[in-house]
């Protein structure tokens, strides 16, 4: 069950990602109004860096999918690396720009993903044992 959930909570976090890439790359005005910042020449590399950077850690949890789904041993590696990335995205925006939604949504996901992947990890050693 709860490699169940992981893999459910890495595909919605990996919808999530992508269609945040797809705006930083292809509608960046939007995208950087969602942040608060104005689309003038001036962010318009901002939104390119954005963009690139979150294509990055839709990479990373598509590799963490990948992962999981095929059982990998390595997989906890990579969900440990992505769910800490998002905790600390989250605490990071909140405590900086105060805007609690983040830490809601990122936060919340990146721990999901660390309770998670220990409870699979925790699954697979009474697995060993018996």
């Amino acid at each position: 069950m709860p490699r169940t959930l992981l893999l459910l909570v890495l595909l919605v976090a990996l919808l999530l990602e992508l269609a945040l890439t797809g705006g930083a790359f292809f509608a960046p005005a939007f995208t950087l109004k969602q942040f608060g910042v104005p689309y003038v020449p001036d962010t318009k590399f901002l939104a390119y860096i954005v963009g690139w950077l979150l294509l990055f850690v839709s990479l990373v949890a598509a590799v963490a999918l990948v992962q999981v789904q095929r059982r990998r041993p390595g997989f906890a590696t990579w969900c440990y690396l992505l769910g800490l990335w998002w905790i600390g995205i989250g605490i990071g925006i909140y405590f900086a720009f105060g805007k609690p939604d983040n830490l809601l949504l990122d936060s919340v996901k990146g721990l999901l993903i660390v309770v998670l992947t220990w409870r699979c990890q925790a699954a697979r050693l009474m697995a060993r044992r018996y």
